[in-house]
């Protein structure tokens, strides 16, 4: 996709979800969630696109395409994000994390045919995922409220920031011809959505309420990444704290 569509694209998801929270007066009470019946009706809505359309084609694409196809997909993919993601660990100031993506970024590039083979992986080269949204938190700027962007999910008005500068700098965005991008973004969507198939029973069975648990467990997750400092090793009682000076994401 190009920039023009990429940001018209988040825009008109910012656009529908605002509109729906002027027209909700009565929203959720939970402090992180002010907006909370709005999100769950476009969470609604993401499930019904979810079921109706990307899931059965993710089934399908996992029943008939070679698993060689479908590792070669990903690890294509993921090599792309690892490039973005080097950046984001030097932002961060992560000088291991960055070594390391980095490394992985190149042995998969040049070994792995593009990133086709994850050559990386096989040499014990960790995958660091970091993204802008979770560079922004890392610096100390605040989550903001919680949302739910449609066809995007869960994000914070922080994260739907990060989003936007994440689009634009995909590579992906930037090939050419068009209709090689567009299968391309297409077979990368309904490979991801693959990759989950087999956490949607347990999620049901898990979760009594859906909605609370993915938000809950987005938020946490979120507050992790943006921790700086080295994380403490205690029993979870809060009697192990190391002393070592942490910031995390409000």
């Amino acid at each position: 996709m190009n920039e023009r569509l990429i940001h018209g694209m988040v825009l008109a998801s910012l656009t529908v979800f605002s509109v729906g929270c002027a027209s909700l007066p009565d929203q959720g009470l939970n402090p992180h969630d002010p907006f909370e019946t709005t999100n769950r009706r476009v969470s609604d809505f993401n499930d019904s696109l979810d079921r109706s359309l990307l899931r059965p084609v993710a089934v399908q694409y996992q029943q008939v395409a070679p698993e060689l196809l479908r590792d070669g997909v990903g690890n294509f993919f993921g090599n792309l994000a690892d490039i973005w993601s080097t950046a984001n660990n030097a932002l961060q100031l992560k000088p291991i994390e960055t070594a390391e993506t980095g490394m992985r970024v190149a042995v998969n590039s040049v070994f792995g045919i593009y990133g086709l083979i994850d050559w990386g992986t096989r040499l014990g080269l960790q995958r660091h995922n970091a993204d802008f949204g979770q560079t922004l938190g890392y610096w100390g700027v605040p989550a903001g409220p919680y949302v739910v962007l449609p066809i995007f999910g869960p994000s914070n008005v922080r994260d739907t920031v990060g989003l936007v500068v994440d689009m634009d700098q995909n590579l992906w965005a930037n090939v050419d011809p068009t209709a090689t991008r567009y299968s391309g973004t297409a077979l990368r969507v309904i490979d991801k959505r693959a990759e989950f198939l087999d956490m949607d029973k347990q999620l049901d069975q898990v979760a009594l309420d859906k909605y609370a648990f993915i938000r809950d467990a987005y938020m946490q997750r979120r507050k992790a990444q943006t921790r700086r400092g080295a994380a403490d090793r205690d029993d979870g009682n809060g009697a192990g704290d190391s002393g070592k000076e942490e910031r995390y994401d409000q």
